[in-house]
């Protein structure tokens, strides 16, 4: 009777662990994609032909508590990209109820969900940059804290409204960063019409904030979308602002065309700026399988003074990518 009982209670336990694991939602995706560069300028030393390829692997597992509470946790990892390969570039977890959205860990900062850049509409923009030059060559929130641990807080949808917060504590060291964002989608005469921006600031110790801040705006109407947007970010010897504009429309042989521009210039270092545009063609070959024909000039002049975040000398070029991508 004894041996029946904990036969009965090890087929209890298995049993309710085997549902506890059946209510868990897990999905893992994945996306890589290779690219062929080649680059033409002034400067002889960036005359390069490139090849490189950057993949990552998402996987999320999300459980719906009891309370009704929803906890999911993300990780990612990735290989080639500037990350290195095979570690997880992301990793974070996130509960969300009545009361918003709660997210813990190492990841980006709200900036990246409100802020919209003008050539986030673009899949493979040549934004050249130059050696040596701290300028600005897209019109986009620089977020300082990266993957950083952090704490992040998106409200509920109120209507058409979405916002959210960030925060990422350095310690002793310097470098606490505070990130905050919001959205507003409308429908507007039968378009999609979306209004964003964010804002970021780091304190510096008896020195000028770091602080970067983003608003653009995104219209859909049928196979065209643009957007624009504008964007400044300050520091020590830095008061930079930029400007992008971006338009792609679907043919109806499938075939995505785009076009950008973006330029930017560094109010202390004099006549410095920063200027490219582009156009590109997208096709789908089949079904998560896709090509990406992009070129891109850019042009760069230095300013009047000598500074240490310019580069030496002004140039001015053009490059050209295939690019090929896969998604899972």
């Amino acid at each position: 009777m004894r041996k029946l009982l904990l036969n009965s209670t090890a087929i209890a336990t298995v049993a309710a662990l085997t549902a506890s694991v059946a209510v868990a939602d897990i999905s893992i995706s994945a996306s890589t994609e290779f690219k062929y560069k080649t680059r033409s300028s002034l400067v002889s030393s960036t005359d390069t032909t490139t090849t490189a390829t950057d993949s990552e692997i998402v996987f999320k597992f999300s459980n719906k508590t009891d309370s009704g509470l929803t906890v999911g946790y993300v990780a990612e990892l990735t290989a080639g990209g500037t990350g290195t390969d095979g570690t997880f570039d992301e990793s974070s977890f996130s509960i969300a109820g009545g009361f918003g959205k709660v997210v813990l860990g190492e990841n980006d900062g709200v900036g990246d969900n409100f802020g919209i850049s003008a050539v986030d509409l673009i899949a493979e923009e040549n934004l050249d940059k130059v050696a040596s030059a701290r300028i600005s060559t897209n019109a986009d929130i620089v977020q300082g804290d990266g993957d950083n641990t952090k704490i992040s807080y998106f409200m509920p949808a109120m209507g058409g409204l979405t916002a959210g917060i960030s925060s990422y504590e350095a310690g002793q060291a310097a470098g606490d960063t505070t990130t905050i964002g919001a959205a507003y989608a409308m429908d507007i005469g039968g378009n999609s019409v979306t209004v964003g921006g964010a804002s970021t600031s780091t304190p510096v110790a008896n020195a000028k904030n770091t602080e970067s801040n983003n608003i653009g705006l995104k219209v859909v109407s049928g196979n065209l979308k643009m957007t624009v947007s504008r964007a400044t970010y300050e520091a020590v010897d830095e008061d930079r602002d930029a400007n992008g504009f971006a338009a792609s429309y679907t043919l109806a042989n499938g075939v995505t065309v785009g076009a950008y521009m973006v330029n930017s210039k560094d109010g202390l270092d004099a006549g410095e700026k920063y200027e490219a545009s582009g156009v590109e063609a997208q096709y789908t070959i089949a079904t998560g399988l896709t090509a990406v024909v992009s070129v891109g000039n850019y042009d760069y002049v230095v300013g009047t003074n000598a500074d240490t975040d310019m580069s030496s000398v002004s140039d001015n070029g053009t490059s050209t990518s295939l690019t090929i991508k896969a998604s899972f």
